[in-house]
């Protein structure tokens, strides 16, 4: 089905209404523009690749793809020992940020972080002279 460029550039322009003020689609934003774009005669695979166009165009943060470049970057982390050390967590932490453009405050990325390290089954190397409980401590 070919999309309509009057219908593309409404949807277009109601992505830009939706990150107006913080330039950043969180997961329910992201929702909310899908369920926008099916009211218009948009397939979900449409909408989603409108969102990421615009996204990359107008350099802006989709929650759920930094969330997944993070979870990547953890994973090989983990690979490489079995263990997510302190300064690999610091390191992702860092990149996750990155990702956010800062949005996200750093307690919140923490715990996220965590939380992905639990879902996932990777372990922390907690202990150490210097490290103590880090992970523990989030």
């Amino acid at each position: 089905m070919e999309l309509s460029e009057q219908i593309r550039q409404q949807f277009i322009e109601y992505i830009m209404l939706m990150v107006y003020d913080d330039q950043y689609i969180d997961r329910q934003e992201e929702k909310k523009i899908l369920e926008e774009g099916i009211k218009r005669g948009l397939r979900v695979e449409d909408g989603l690749s409108i969102i990421r166009h615009v996204a990359a165009e107008k350099c802006l943060v989709i929650e759920r793809e930094a969330e997944e470049h993070t979870k990547n970057i953890i994973r090989q982390y983990a690979l490489n020992d079995g263990f997510i050390d302190h300064k690999e967590f610091e390191n992702a932490l860092a990149m996750f940020n990155d990702a956010c453009k800062g949005k996200i405050p750093e307690p919140e990325l923490k715990r996220r972080l965590k939380k992905m390290m639990l879902d996932n089954g990777w372990k922390a190397k907690e202990g150490g002279l210097f490290a103590g409980k880090w992970f523990s401590a989030i």
